[in-house]
């Protein structure tokens, strides 16, 4: 999310940190670069006025200007100013005991993805151990009640409708009647939108507010909307007093101004973020950990607590325990992986490593996806013996027997067993150590991997940037006419 505008600040930075000595006037110049990375990300203007003067207060200051690092010091006052600007956040959904009914009130713009965000929200409430009820008072989409009792069949929870009805409002009070006599301690109202603000809709939703007195009221807005989500969130402001809005699409190509400037523009913080298009993806929403994503530091917060979600912590215990015992196999490291990518596509994952941003944008568009199920392909056409210990068993027949069941080229099984062999010897000394020890350690692999991005996947690439000598060039080449001839060889038996 938000990779134009992580693009460009992070290239202002880079501007920044790359003076040899930052004077007031280098200072400034890195500085509107950071105000044109913002207004290229659709940001309010008045906002980045504000958030620009900030940081050119704190930026251009005599005790950076003088520091032993003033480019670094510059990126943790525009990160300060990020957090600021976007917070703080209340993630609490203000419940009642579960003795009484509890109401929230979901409004938004039609297409913004308040029907869905109904029933994420229903998933996290239904996993707190509440007892929630949907109720479908769109009545302006045809399809939306069957949408909403879709969803709820799919998560297990009650909806509430009622198709005879014409007035949303009526629907709304009936079903906070009935929710005690349906079990239910929390109402969700998905309430009707529109293709745009008008007195209609604010009227139907004043009424909703003023007869059912929901504990919160949210907006669901489009994140891939830019400035028209702010200006609509203003325009629901102003005639219901949110509570908070739920900014939804930010798995796409959303540029983030929106997420900069609905806080400051409407006084109302953003509490969750819809991060794809199936029902578990919402997240509460973090200014800091956002923030820190968009300067390209990563978010580990936020995969570790998704991680936990995810993981098979008996796996996970049996597999630390193996590992106690210096034994890391072929299976083992297939299972690591499968638990990888329930965490999401590769480069996702790695752009929330601390580190790990410039490897993803190294890494480029290559299908990762399909490179991985290549690995589980030669990891699967083996025997349990060649999994266990690969590189004293696999000989050069086997090697060949496992390509062909794989589908691939034998040198691709080799060079799986030779990455396969460092990483267990990495593997292995982790087992035992505390979290600095083996955070030492994958800072140091992330670093071999730097110039080798797809090393892992068993494809060898050139570091870019570097500048070869003419010595380094010729052995490069016997090196590559050695490789082929060994595949020419291979083939031909």
């Amino acid at each position: 999310m938000f990779e134009s505008l992580q693009t460009g600040l992070s290239s202002a930075l880079k501007t920044l940190r790359g003076q040899g000595k930052l004077s007031e006037a280098n200072m400034r110049d890195g500085l509107k670069l950071v105000e044109k990375s913002l207004l290229e990300a659709d940001v309010s203007f008045p906002v980045v006025r504000k958030f620009m003067a900030a940081v050119t207060e704190q930026a251009v200051g005599e005790s950076v200007l003088k520091s032993l690092k003033p480019g670094e010091q510059v990126v943790g006052i525009v990160y300060q100013a990020l957090v600021d600007l976007m917070g703080p956040v209340d993630h609490s959904l203000h419940l009642k005991g579960k003795d009484d009914v509890t109401v929230l009130m979901m409004s938004g713009l039609q297409g913004s993805g308040k029907t869905t965000t109904c029933g994420k929200l229903g998933r996290l409430l239904k996993e707190a151990q509440r007892k929630p009820l949907l109720v479908a008072a769109d009545l302006q989409r045809p399809a939306a009640i069957d949408q909403l009792h879709v969803i709820g069949g799919q998560l297990g929870i009650d909806v509430y409708s009622d198709r005879q009805e014409k007035d949303p409002v009526k629907v709304c009070n009936a079903a906070v009647k009935q929710a005690k006599k349906l079990g239910a301690d929390t109402v969700i109202l998905d309430t009707a939108g529109r293709l745009h603000v008008d007195d209609e809709l604010m009227e139907q939703l004043i009424r909703i507010d003023r007869m059912c007195s929901p504990e919160q009221v949210y907006l669901v807005v489009d994140g891939m909307t830019g400035q028209d989500a702010v200006n609509s969130a203003k325009a629901f402001n102003e005639a219901l007093e949110l509570d908070g809005v739920i900014m939804t699409k930010l798995d796409g190509d959303a540029r983030g101004g929106a997420a900069l400037s609905v806080k400051d523009v409407t006084g109302v913080p953003i509490k969750f973020i819809g991060v794809g298009e199936h029902l578990d993806a919402l997240e509460e929403f973090h200014p800091d950990r956002m923030a820190g994503r968009i300067l390209g530091q990563g978010d580990i917060l936020t995969l570790v607590e998704k991680a936990q979600r995810e993981f098979d912590e008996e796996e996970m215990k049996r597999q630390e325990e193996q590992l106690a015992k210096g034994e890391f196999t072929l299976d083992m490291f297939r299972s690591q992986l499968k638990q990888i990518t329930r965490l999401g596509p590769l480069q996702k994952v790695m752009g929330m490593i601390p580190g790990m941003s410039n490897l993803k944008d190294m890494m480029g568009d290559a299908d990762h996806e399909g490179d991985m199920k290549r690995l589980f392909g030669i990891i699967d056409a083996m025997t349990a013996d060649e999994r266990r210990n690969p590189s004293k068993v696999i000989d050069q027949s086997r090697r060949r027997r496992i390509a062909a069941g794989a589908g691939v080229e034998p040198h691709e099984v080799n060079d799986l067993v030779k990455q396969f062999d460092g990483m267990k010897q990495m593997m292995t000394g982790m087992a035992g150590k505390g979290i600095r020890e083996r955070m030492k350690m994958v800072q140091q692999m992330q670093a071999g991997m730097a110039g080798d991005p797809a090393g892992m996947l068993g494809k060898k690439k050139q570091p870019t940037g570097k500048r070869l000598s003419p010595k380094e060039k010729a052995k490069l080449k016997k090196e590559r006419e050695r490789e082929k001839r060994k595949r020419k060889r291979e083939k031909g038996r």
